[in-house]
């Protein structure tokens, strides 16, 4: 191909992806891959587009042909270090981060980013460089809080926690300023969720779709969801299909089917959810996922935040396999408060919403296994790093999976993680996160305040 017939196809594939039509855009960047390209543009391009396809080694190397031809471009630098992140490869990432922060000193995600990828010692850490950047004046309070957060993450790793939690909360306070959120809306719809979804509803005989291949894990961010999920996508007849939408996206899109006019509140598309076709919402979901899934006889889906949908998943996927990892709570609300997500989990940025919120996520879990009892298998976080053979063994059993010795080998996949854990997942299971709540008890007190008014107990 010449120049203009490449830009022309990079286009096409970027128009098939964002419309959605999945595989004519697959095949489409698989036979870009095989093109010539003759700009940096068209090689960032075509990395991008091979991201987008889970194909990230080969976006690796199209990065790093875009930074051959422009070599000053810090944002060719970025991409491949974020990218060599999620593949395990932390030494080239963490080289590829300095060079994107030696040409853009202002890419406040690098600096970010480049914090987690090790643990920092007394004699090695950026603590004063990234205090001299957030004194000179940042004036995106995302980019404020990108510095904060690599400060609390490096202070953490020297062991000056006092100093760790100021630059947290400072950091996590920037964050929240700079975006809209009412914890009690999303309050409100879990309620919703337990007054429509009754012990009565799921005594009804309903037919859904018969298909098992589904692992659904699910439970608050930061619980070892994703050690769960490379566990068992060590297993061969395992593919992790990563986090997906498609669950809440295809049972929207039945809801607005079902009703005229479209539900105009939350609680009405609740209510809503309870009546539609639940064998044409798992077909959909099924059919959805099939570029996600691979050729394998199960697939992982790891959205957290599918711990919504339990009843909705069990009605119309009743062979699929729900995975709900707990954590303890305070140790959950500190791991998710000291993570600076992209963009989800808005609760997660003051200790009180956060807790308000972590005691509705758990009353929601209770009630789930109240009226679906025995349908979720519950992988208790600790327990799981105490014992990682006999709980992984369970893991396996209740998926109806025959045991595998390499799932024990999950640190050595080559499997790219693109979560929060992406860092920690390549190491063997370790305990040191265990009760690290309590090197903050103060500061967190205001969060353990609200679980004990509430009820929930948490290790002292």
């Amino acid at each position: 191909m010449d120049s203009e017939p490449v830009a022309w196809a990079l286009q096409e594939a970027q128009c098939l992806w964002k419309t959605g039509r999945f595989e004519e855009a697959r095949e489409q960047i698989m036979r870009l891959a095989e093109s010539d390209m003759n700009s940096a543009y068209e090689f960032a391009a075509l990395g991008l587009l091979l991201t987008n396809i889970g194909q990230r080694q080969k976006a690796v190397e199209c990065y790093e042909n875009a930074a051959a031809l422009a070599p000053d471009d810090a944002r060719h630098y970025f991409n491949i270090a974020s990218l060599q992140r999620t593949l395990g490869q932390f030494e080239l990432a963490e080289a590829n981060f300095n060079k994107a922060i030696e040409l853009k000193p202002t890419d406040y995600e690098a600096w970010k980013l480049r914090s987690e990828l090790r643990s920092w010692t007394a004699d090695n850490n950026h603590v004063e460089a990234l205090e001299k950047v957030l004194d000179d004046g940042i004036d995106d309070p995302r980019g404020k809080a990108n510095i904060c957060y690599a400060l609390a993450k490096e202070l953490e790793d020297i062991g000056e926690s006092e100093r760790s939690f100021f630059y947290l909360r400072r950091g996590a306070n920037f964050r929240r300023s700079n975006m809209q959120y009412d914890v009690a809306r999303d309050i409100d719809t879990i309620r919703a969720i337990k007054s429509n979804f009754t012990s009565d509803l799921f005594l009804e005989a309903v037919a859904g779709c018969d298909s098992a291949k589904p692992i659904f894990i699910v439970g608050m961010p930061r619980t070892g969801t994703t050690l769960v999920e490379r566990i068992l996508a060590s297993h061969t007849d395992v593919t992790a299909a990563g986090e997906l939408t498609d669950f809440a996206v295809q049972m929207m899109v039945l809801v607005r089917k079902s009703a005229d006019p479209p539900p105009s509140s939350r609680d009405e598309l609740v209510k809503l959810s309870t009546t539609i076709d639940f064998a044409a919402l798992g077909e959909a979901y099924i059919a959805s996922t099939r570029m996600h899934a691979g050729d394998t006889p199960r697939f992982i889906d790891k959205l957290p935040l599918n711990y919504l949908y339990v009843g909705l998943i069990h009605r119309a996927l009743p062979n699929a396999t729900i995975v709900h990892v707990q954590r303890d709570p305070m140790d959950t609300i500190y791991a998710v408060y000291k993570t600076l997500f992209v963009d989800a989990y808005p609760f997660s940025y003051r200790l009180d919403e956060l807790a308000e919120y972590f005691v509705e996520y758990y009353r929601l879990m209770e009630h789930w296994e109240s009226v679906l009892p025995g349908v979720m298998h519950t992988v208790h976080y600790e327990h799981l790093v105490a014992d990682v053979t006999t709980e992984s063994k369970r893991l396996v059993e209740a998926c109806g999976l025959e045991w595998q010795p390499a799932c024990l080998d999950f640190h050595l996949s080559e499997e790219a993680s693109t979560t929060a854990s992406s860092v920690q997942v390549r190491s063997p299971v370790y305990q040191s996160s265990v009760r690290k709540w309590r090197n903050h008890q103060a500061q967190l007190r205001p969060a353990l305040e609200i679980l004990q008014q509430a009820g929930i107990e948490t290790g002292q």
